[in-house]
């Protein structure tokens, strides 16, 4: 098990590597399809528990993910992201209400959260690795989440004596949160500190330090609420999708919530910077 585990993960680096280096359509086009999964994972969770979103409804959700990332790489304004977002809203409710009662109102909503809980919010890495300096940004998301993660689970390992949630997640620890903050802190510190010649300006050892340490708290609560979803609906793994790991949900939970953190965060603090 720990075998395959770190065979995914070495393949999962090489992979982010692939995309995200290139980016523009490459990685449009790779968290298109993460998104599409993502969404049919989170959908069939709902399913399981004996519930049914199928026909008209499931394929809006998925017409509005795939739409939205057709105006993010072709248009790539901000403004034609939200008309996306809304439109599938106003699209889901017209389905609920021209063919009620088929529907039930928890049914639109869970494919409303499933659209937007990750194919929205991965998006920001997207939008992350388009802006000024991105190229560089963007590998904050990944140190807040799976640096985070790392250190977590070592630190935890080493020093764990206080549960972080113990009915949600019984093996993590306050020592491996911690853990996991300062470490993501570290190497978002020493990053900084290896390119902050190259991007031209004093200050961003400590901006990443203050990112990496930001985005691996809210990281971490995004790991946890992928587990509640699961504990709620009695699953163990979202899929089967990546070997070791689970599903795209069970790898990507703590990226989709640190994504849009960073992104804030970089605008506010590294845009203001470097316009000084």
């Amino acid at each position: 098990m720990f075998s395959k585990r770190l065979f995914s993960s070495i393949v999962l680096v090489i992979l982010a590597f692939a995309v995200i280096l290139p980016g523009n359509y490459v990685l449009g086009i790779a968290l298109l399809g993460i998104s599409i999964v993502a969404f049919h994972e989170l959908i069939n969770a709902y399913e399981k528990n004996e519930n049914k979103i199928n026909g008209l409804l499931k394929i809006t959700g998925l017409s509005g993910t795939i739409l939205y990332y057709l105006f993010l790489i072709f248009e790539f304004d901000l403004i034609w992201l939200a008309f996306i977002v809304v439109m599938t809203f106003l699209s889901l409710m017209a389905v609920y209400v021209f063919l009620f009662p088929r529907y039930r109102v928890e049914e639109v909503l869970h494919t409303l959260f499933s659209f937007f809980y990750a194919p929205v919010l991965l998006s920001f890495l997207y939008l992350t690795r388009q802006m000024q300096y991105g190229e560089f940004i963007v590998w904050m998301i990944f140190i807040s989440s799976w640096i985070c993660d790392t250190c977590a689970y070592i630190t935890g390992m080493l020093f764990g004596k206080h549960k972080l949630a113990p009915i949600l997640s019984p093996k993590k620890s306050v020592e491996g949160a911690i853990g996991g903050i300062a470490g993501s802190a570290l190497v978002g510190a020493l990053f900084g500190f290896f390119i902050e010649p190259i991007m031209g300006f004093d200050g961003i050892a400590v901006i990443f330090a203050v990112i990496g340490a930001c985005g691996a708290i809210i990281s971490q609560i995004g790991d946890l609420a992928a587990s509640a979803i699961k504990r709620n609906y009695e699953l163990k793994d979202y899929g089967k999708l990546i070997p070791g790991h689970g599903g795209i949900m069970d790898r990507f939970d703590s990226v989709i919530f640190a994504a849009p953190i960073i992104y804030f965060l970089a605008v506010f603090f590294i845009q203001h910077a470097s316009s000084l």
